[in-house]
């Protein structure tokens, strides 16, 4: 807990420091939830996938910082997130987010002569770095012109006991997802598209590590993320999001006599925004994982509610 609260409330205060450079702090801000909520990862856009938008209300010639919190419950699994966010005049966007993944499941590997810790948790890291190059959501949202940004998440995972596993399938702890992002914001419709295509080769967004031994797929690949959402009122919002996952561990897994037993199905979501004031957001999202590990759920699907705060300035 200490370590989560120590790295966003560092991020927070480099973007106080920006205060004493002489930059405004976010004063007029944007138009409510344009700037997108914290991801699981921590960069802005939706839940489960970020988008071109640049987090915290900071609009152009103005600085800012977002902080949140998110906890999602599956049949079989927990996830609780921590993010912070700085914004730096709606061009540059610094990201931490930290992930706690209650994998009590994994004990049942135990029968195949591994030594998983009953309530064993997966712990991962993710700082991002993004930025716009071109486009500009609001500006631009009487053309066809999306808003675009590139980043990156760099990703450290810490496995615990269930370390030796990951050793076992070749997966790395350490990873790095690239992205690109268009953001397309239909003002006068009330209607926000977005698209990111991924390249990374992490399992299960790097909580099973990164990459897999042959005949896996340890290579990067390309992964496709799509968002949808419709402004019901100046500050309520509704959509859906999918993302694709790579499933780089199942051939090794059928290849070892497991069946399907390492397989990975893409993500998906539908999830309501509310900000009942300029600072504050609150996101409720059904979300489906699909299986999880299912060699050790018993094939069953991972779905469940998710709900997050943000705070931003």
């Amino acid at each position: 807990m200490k370590k989560q609260h120590g790295l966003i409330c560092s991020l927070t205060l480099l973007a106080a420091g920006a205060l004493g450079a002489g930059h405004a702090w976010a004063d007029t801000g944007k138009l409510l939830l344009t700037g997108g909520v914290s991801t699981v990862e921590g960069p802005a856009g939706g839940g489960i996938t970020p988008w071109a938008v640049i987090g915290s209300n900071a609009a152009a010639d103005e600085v800012g910082a977002s902080a949140s919190i998110s906890r999602l419950k599956t049949k079989d699994y927990g996830l609780t997130s921590y993010g912070a966010a700085f914004g730096f005049r709606e061009r540059f966007e610094l990201s931490v987010g930290e992930q706690d993944f209650n994998a009590g499941p994994a004990v049942a590997l135990n029968g195949l002569g591994f030594s998983v810790a009953n309530g064993q948790h997966i712990k991962m890291t993710v700082l991002g770095a993004k930025v716009r190059v071109a486009g500009d959501a609001v500006l631009d949202s009487d053309t066809l012109m999306p808003q675009i940004a590139v980043g990156m998440e760099y990703k450290s995972t810490d496995a615990g006991t269930i370390r030796p596993v990951l050793d076992f399938l070749h997966a790395k702890t350490t990873g790095t997802d690239l992205y690109a992002s268009a953001t397309k914001l239909l003002l006068a419709q009330g209607i926000l598209l977005n698209a990111t295509l991924r390249y990374t080769n992490a399992n299960q967004g790097g909580l099973l590590g990164f990459g897999s031994a042959a005949p896996g797929r340890d290579s990067r690949s390309l992964q496709p993320e799509f968002s949808v959402a419709y402004l019901l009122s100046k500050n309520v919002v509704v959509g859906a999001e999918y993302r694709f996952m790579p499933n780089n561990l199942e051939a090794l897994g059928r290849a070892a006599g497991l069946g399907n037993a390492l397989h990975q199905d893409n993500w998906k979501d539908l999830f309501v925004a509310w900000a009942p004031s300029k600072n504050v957001s609150v996101t409720a999202a059904y979300v489906d994982l699909g299986q999880v590990v299912p060699g050790v759920t018993g094939n069953r699907r991972q779905s469940g509610l998710f709900l997050s705060t943000q705070i931003a300035f």
